[in-house]
């Protein structure tokens, strides 16, 4: 630790550059995967500008518990089905897993009013907020089944 302190009072100019380049990079990364938006500013969104949920997680993930409203293009099928979410007049709000897979699908669609959930489907449900879908319906009848016995 002592040694890195020793550098930058050394050279101030090569970590003034440094951070800057640092500076750079995660604004420009952050620009390119899309604009992320909170779990309460999706619901504003979806109020007042009708914005469109598309869920990008597999069928089965969906399947387990979704947004309410949101509609399910898996990421493997994204290719195939972008200029259905180009002609999308209001502002789309791609969800995934983390947050993170979402970036990638922003860059593929390349269209402006597109934002990205923070934190994704964890985040989501971090924030408190509910979700629904078949995982409901499973749960409640697990606890009807009686075990067997097989030898």
């Amino acid at each position: 630790m002592d040694r890195a302190l020793e550098f930058v009072g050394n050279h101030p100019f090569l970590f003034g550059i440094l951070a800057v380049l640092a500076i750079l990079f995660f604004t420009i990364e952050n620009k390119r995967s899309g604009r992320k938006i909170s779990p309460n500013t999706l619901g504003m969104m979806v109020n007042s500008q009708n914005a469109q949920l598309i869920d990008i997680r597999a069928k089965k993930k969906f399947e387990s518990g979704y947004i309410q409203g949101s509609r399910n293009i898996p990421f493997t099928d994204l290719k195939e089905r972008l200029e259905e979410i180009r002609a999308i007049e209001h502002p789309v709000i791609i969800i995934c897993d983390m947050g993170v897979q979402a970036g990638a699908a922003i860059q593929m669609i390349g269209k402006a009013e597109v934002y990205r959930l923070e934190g994704g489907i964890g985040g989501w449900q971090g924030a408190g907020m509910p979700l629904v879908g078949i995982k409901d319906a499973k749960s409640k009848t697990k606890g009807n089944t009686k075990p067997s016995l097989s030898k």
